[in-house]
């Protein structure tokens, strides 16, 4: 946990989106801490126009490289998003060629209560986690 999700317009390679997944990863467990074995992904891919990404009227110039990060997860500190922000777009510039003017990232935030692992019990409220 968190659980990220991606939204790419389709066209992107097998290996260019193991490589986006594997930057993303990196730059979450080193913005939050969390254990290398907690990895949790999901790409769904777009054609033009069912996904739509406009600037907000700030100037930012958009490509068919854009990729849309939604981050559930348990609240973070603001520093920690911050830092997220930042190192997620090193990682996917350094690795993928993806530009920061490209990449949008909102959290959506939960409790402990809100997540089941698997097997029928809620880890984070029995200890387990």
């Amino acid at each position: 946990m968190p659980l990220l999700k991606f939204h790419l317009y389709k066209g992107r390679s097998a290996d260019e989106v193991s490589l986006l997944l594997d930057a993303a990863h990196k730059a979450m467990v080193h913005s939050f801490n969390v254990p290398k074995a907690d990895r949790y992904q999901i790409v769904s891919e777009y054609q033009y126009p069912y996904l739509q990404a406009l600037d907000t009227g700030l100037g930012i110039p958009r490509t068919e490289k854009f990729v849309l990060v939604e981050v559930v997860s348990r609240p973070r500190g603001r520093q920690a998003k911050v830092d997220f922000y930042h190192n997620l777009c090193v990682a996917l510039d350094k690795t993928c060629g993806i530009q920061a003017s490209d990449v949008m990232i909102s959290f959506v935030e939960n409790s402990d209560e809100d997540w089941s692992f698997g097997c029928g019990r809620a880890q984070f409220l029995t200890g387990e986690l």
